[in-house]
């Protein structure tokens, strides 16, 4: 009979753990909408309302399983396309992820219950605890901050002018706050017992902050650009077929086409022209005819150019590989290089290769790169640009670097054509945005098929292309020196949630011991 029950309550809970997961994933582009995700939990809340924690576990589990195989679908499209490895690959390596992320949703569920029995309130423990897990896998085993619950939010502009205080742990932990607070609304008209009139005036007064920080910041920060200087900037994509990028006979046509697309949309004097990551498809180090063409076009246009490309390294006898942006100045020399930091795991790197030498790399490429020794600008012209390649421009640690080291505008450069026409560049480019937000500077995204895109320091798109369209994206960039908390102590706010999250247990375990010697006392 017990064993029943237990099936019959598993029963019972899986449509709404179910329910969650879909709500989470439909939060996200380029499938959902943001406002779903201030909803999406109160369906696991419901689940959870009667669950023992290692019930939690399981519920939990369920919920991030079915909202990470929605957001990250587009994993085994490049390893089947791009991997050249069968479908059932593909879709193992999406499960695997997924599975390993959904960890941390079962965690929290666990967590919230466990928490609860020990007499904390739900109200205050859910955002707190989801917010200090949430930081966990933005770091553990390299991290992957892939759309985090805040990056749903990316188009509101009033949500999400905090981030230059709280990084975006501060919007998700208002997202959860504002569902668990629902749910208590919700059950309150089921039961019996007070309505929850404290929470309400506690979540109201978060928004009324958030929302009253976002007017007043957003209108100093337009303040401050009136008074800027500005330049022009092209971006170039140039939308090469992911098949034909690194076939040695498509090389020089590839060149050509950056080239005229560089020299018909020359930006205004004083400006600056970006082509994608590896958008030169040979390495630039080497003299020849090709070298000798990309600098050519940085003298026509007597403009910066900014460029990605491979680079190799030989020392001992001993090759390495490194994915590198170059800066050419408009006389065609050298003004810097900077070399990817952060490189993606299974798709430039093997991680763990000694303890799993039979996992090789999900992505057919030159071979295992190096990472690159820090983040410091590229100079040209007085100008100093942060440069982001690819996965990098989803580490919030990366962009804060570059405004330590006095960065003018982050530039992010990348080739999202291994992601085809799934949600991936869309997710891509609402990451983005929050870089711009946390150090409030202007970012310009230049991408081989698309999404490039000129952001401003409110995380405002101004302009953006669409997929696989070979086209010239031209903006104007402004320069601000604007401080922001964020940039300057980082993830405070987080250190802050799991500090009040082990006082609140603390206070609640003294609260505890407090009423069991009273008991005694009295009997």
């Amino acid at each position: 009979m017990t064993l029943y029950k237990t099936h019959w309550r598993a029963f019972t809970y899986l449509p709404m753990a179910l329910l969650s997961g879909f709500l989470l994933f439909f939060s996200f582009p380029k499938f959902g909408n943001g406002i779903l995700a201030w909803v999406a939990l109160i369906p696991l809340f419901h689940a959870l309302r009667n669950a023992t924690p290692r019930e939690g576990f399981k519920i939990g589990f369920v919920t991030g399983l079915i909202a990470h195989v929605g957001i990250l679908y587009w994993i085994s499209h490049v390893v089947v396309q791009f991997g050249y490895l069968p479908f059932y690959v593909g879709v193992a390596a999406v499960l695997l992820l997924a599975a390993y992320l959904s960890l941390y949703t079962a965690c929290f569920a666990m967590g919230v219950l466990f928490l609860r029995e020990r007499g904390n309130a739900f109200f205050l423990t859910a955002p707190l605890l989801w917010t200090v897990l949430e930081y966990a896998r933005s770091h553990l085993l390299t991290g992957f901050p892939w759309e985090t619950l805040a990056c749903s939010q990316y188009l509101f502009k009033n949500i999400i002018q905090v981030a230059d205080i709280t990084g975006t742990y501060g919007i998700t932990f208002a997202i959860v706050l504002i569902n668990a607070l629902l749910y208590n609304l919700l059950a309150a008209r089921f039961r019996k017992g007070r309505y929850p009139v404290a929470e309400i005036v506690n979540a109201c007064a978060v928004l009324a902050a958030i929302y009253g920080y976002a007017y007043y910041r957003t209108a100093e920060i337009h303040e401050a650009l009136k008074r800027a200087s500005l330049i022009e900037v092209a971006l170039i994509q140039g939308n090469i077929d992911q098949s034909k990028k690194w076939d040695a006979r498509y090389q020089s046509q590839t060149v050509d086409i950056y080239r005229s697309l560089s020299l018909q949309s020359i930006p205004a004097r004083g400006g600056f022209i970006v082509w994608p990551e590896t958008a030169a498809p040979f390495y630039f180090e080497r003299p020849g005819p090709l070298r000798a063409a990309l600098v050519d076009v940085a003298r026509t246009s007597a403009r910066t150019l900014l460029f990605g490309s491979p680079r190799y390294e030989e020392e001992n006898g001993r090759v390495s590989f490194m994915n590198s942006a170059y800066l050419l100045r408009p006389d065609g020399v050298v003004a810097g290089r900077y070399d990817k930091v952060h490189l993606v795991p299974y798709g430039e790197y093997v991680p763990l290769r000694q303890l799993f030498p039979f996992i090789g790399k999900l992505v057919a490429g030159v071979g295992d790169f190096r990472p690159g020794k820090g983040f410091d600008p590229l100079v040209s012209d007085g100008r100093r640009f942060g440069v982001l390649i690819c996965y990098e421009v989803i580490f919030p640690e990366a962009a804060t670097a570059y405004k330590r080291n006095r960065a003018d505008l982050l530039v992010n450069i990348t080739n999202d054509a291994w992601f085809g026409r799934t949600s991936a560049p869309y997710q891509h480019l609402s990451m983005a945005v929050f870089r711009a937000v946390e150090n409030r500077l202007y970012l310009v995204r230049a991408a081989n098929t698309g999404i490039s895109a000129v952001i401003d320091p409110t995380g405002a798109i101004l302009s953006r292309t669409g997929l696989f369209e070979r086209t010239v994206l031209k903006g104007e960039v402004k320069f601000i020196d604007e401080k922001t908390f964020y940039a300057a102590y980082g993830d405070v706010f987080v250190y802050l949630c799991g500090l009040l999250l082990i006082l609140n247990d603390f206070i609640q375990k003294r609260r505890r011991n407090h009423a069991r010697r009273n008991s005694r006392n009295i009997g």
